[in-house]
């Protein structure tokens, strides 16, 4: 797909940072800048800083940086003109395309890109089944029956799939779209014993879309109306290269904004659950769709709020059996809490049951923190039963070591000694206990074990010469060139700017590495145009890895507070305070690195030339090191040898 160089821009200029990366997850402001845990990697202290001034992101965890379009192509795992699409559709721009495609170009698209476009079409196939005879009188039925009036089922995408063996198969396939294709969405499967014969995977079922948080269909779940033993009651996806069901919740999409309004999330099991709930007015809900809880969906809520509210069915069985997943929010830095609804219901059946404000206030009245509700799970004649009760109290303590928070872990500590009326020297002691029996366990590391932590954030192991001088030379590289992108507009003198003065002080010197030197070179193409550029024009006309270098060179990780200066009075002397000095310094280091490395070789020289050239080579080694002493000289440090 080729868009207009006029629909680009617009939504290059339309396109704020702060709101596209707030669809995703939870930004709160810090300084100048906002911070969120990182959507891209796990992480439980945030990392992720977000620029409103600069229209950028940057990950000081994994490393991921860029702009808004860069965010979406990311996150959303899909190429350029499949983002500015997205983007272009979220602020209501005009698509003006160059031409249309060719089927040469629809074939060249990513495959990623051509599953988003099948998974669509069948989300739109299903929903337009409601309007056919069958749809009517099966799939509308039903959803009206369960109380889903028309604006719940064009908001969720609900459909049909048709009583055919092969009508979404034919229709997609007229469409477009290759067997093979429909295979890898999980849309059709292959007949056994008949090759290249197909038959549809979703028939005679009502239809849930599941999204993913940035409103793409990426699967589906389908429950059969009939009365059927040899069919299961429902039927999901499988995963593909765009649905893995671990990174999934139902729902997310249309309650991430409630859920960051609400600064909560309500977890519920299935699909109608999380309908009802939306038709009593309560929009903050997804739902793990009927599978054990994992660390991926746990993130997932993460990057909208802190805070959790499990609803359970009244089955005391199922509810002991689920209480894993409690322990595994608040291994994820979550809060807590759990409601229980009356023996015999769940969210689906009670809100239909006792009406929407009924329901809002049961959920209110009956919330109660995890201690609480595991206590509460104890029977009655359990609670006077030492052996029972101290049972009681070690899986709740069980429970507060997974909280990562020493605070709120001391306050649980002291809730439990409360409503379990036991000293809470007992229970820290208890605490104790299994946090270091877990840290022991945590030493016993697995020979291909791997670090948290990024690789270029790791400890440099002590090298030969040559690659540490390589290391140090390219730091210095890129200090000089993050001084010309944050300052070269800057003066430095009456008629000096920065720019001027560092490209006339480097140009004897050559880049070696290849991303500084094209952008050393891509800044005085500009300046031949009698541009002065600023960060943000160098951000607008860089790409790929040349853009993400200028990201990392104009973010910073830490912001000193002003509370320094405006109520304590303390100063602390900053870089741009004195510009002349800093460049200076900044251009001797680089040219010491570069007499360091030519010392270094011409050391191997020597070693290896023959008698009558040493003498040569040593007279140049020594005029080379007089250069070395006299920078040292002006940098104040010791000479490096």
């Amino acid at each position: 797909m080729s868009f207009s160089n006029h629909t680009t821009e617009s939504v290059r200029e339309r396109a704020d940072i702060e709101e596209v990366v707030g669809d995703y997850v939870q930004l709160k402001k810090k300084g100048q800048n906002l911070w969120a845990c990182c959507p891209f990697h796990n992480e439980k202290s945030p990392s992720f800083s977000v620029s409103p001034s600069k229209q950028i992101y940057k990950c000081f965890g994994c490393g991921k940086a860029g702009d808004a379009i860069q965010f979406v192509m990311d996150i959303e795992g899909i190429g350029f003109a499949e983002a500015i699409k997205h983007l272009a559709q979220k602020y209501g721009i005009e698509i003006e395309e160059e031409h249309a495609q060719t089927p040469e170009q629809k074939r060249a698209l990513s495959e990623k890109e051509r599953l988003f476009l099948l998974l669509n079409y069948a989300k739109e196939h299903f929903s337009l089944n409601l309007a056919t005879e069958e749809g009517k009188s099966i799939g509308l039925s039903y959803f009206r029956e369960r109380g889903f009036n028309q604006q719940i089922i064009e908001k969720f995408d609900l459909g049909y799939s048709m009583d055919s063996w092969d009508h979404l198969a034919n229709a997609a396939q007229t469409a477009g779209f290759t067997p093979e294709e429909l295979t890898k969405a999980g849309l059709i499967l292959a007949r056994e014993n008949q090759p290249g014969s197909f038959y549809d995977r979703f028939r005679g079922r009502v239809m849930f879309t599941i999204h993913n948080v940035g409103g793409k269909p990426i699967a589906f779940g389908a429950r059969t109306l009939k009365k059927d033993k040899n069919q299961p009651k429902y039927i999901n996806s499988p995963e593909t290269a765009v649905y893995h069901k671990s990174d999934s919740l139902y729902g997310i999409y249309q309650a991430k904004k409630a859920i960051k309004a609400k600064d909560n999330c309500f977890l519920v099991e299935g699909y109608t659950d999380v309908l009802s709930l939306h038709i009593a007015g309560i929009e903050n809900v997804v739902a793990s769709s009927g599978t054990s809880l994992t660390e991926n969906q746990i993130q997932l809520i993460k990057r909208f709020t802190d805070h959790v509210t499990v609803l359970y069915d009244g089955d005391a069985a199922g509810i002991k059996a689920s209480l894993r997943g409690i322990d595994m929010l608040l291994e994820g830095g979550l809060t807590v809490k759990a409601v229980v609804f009356p023996e015999g219901e769940d969210p689906d059946s009670f809100s239909q049951k006792v009406g929407a404000d009924a329901f809002g206030e049961y959920l209110k009245s009956h919330a109660q923190d995890f201690i609480k509700f595991k206590i509460s799970l104890t029977q009655e004649e359990d609670r006077t039963d030492p052996i029972k009760k101290a049972e009681t109290v070690r899986q709740i303590v069980q429970s507060i070591a997974k909280i990562p928070d020493p605070i709120l872990r001391n306050f649980y500590i002291k809730e439990t000694s409360r409503s379990m009326e036991l000293e809470e020297e007992l229970i820290l002691m208890e605490l104790n206990k299994i946090i270091l029996k877990a840290q022991q366990k945590g030493k016993e590391t697995p020979p291909n074990a791997t670090s948290d932590f990024p690789e270029d954030l790791l400890p440099i192991a002590p090298t030969d010469p040559k690659l540490d001088g390589q290391r140090q030379l390219i730091s210095q590289e890129r200090e000089v060139l993050r001084l010309l992108i944050n300052y070269g507009i800057e003066k430095i003198g009456e008629e000096l700017h920065v720019c001027e003065y560092l490209i006339e002080e480097t140009k004897e010197l050559k880049f070696e590495t290849p991303v500084f030197k094209q952008l050393f070179d891509d800044y005085r193409q500009v300046l031949r145009k009698g541009i002065l550029p600023t960060p943000e024009y160098l951000l607008s006309t860089a790409e790929g890895e040349g853009k993400r270098e200028i990201i990392n060179m104009i973010t910073q990780k830490y912001e000193l507070s002003s509370l320094w200066e405006t109520r304590y009075q303390i100063f602390t002397a900053k870089e741009a305070d004195n510009l002349a000095k800093t460049v200076y310094d900044g251009v001797l280091r680089l040219k010491k690195r570069v007499l360091k490395k030519m010392l270094h070789e011409l050391l191997e020289k020597i070693k290896s030339a023959p008698v009558n050239e040493v003498e040569d080579l040593q007279q140049v080694y020594m005029e080379i090191k007089r250069y070395q002493v006299e920078i040292d000289r002006h940098l104040g440090t010791v000479i490096s040898h």
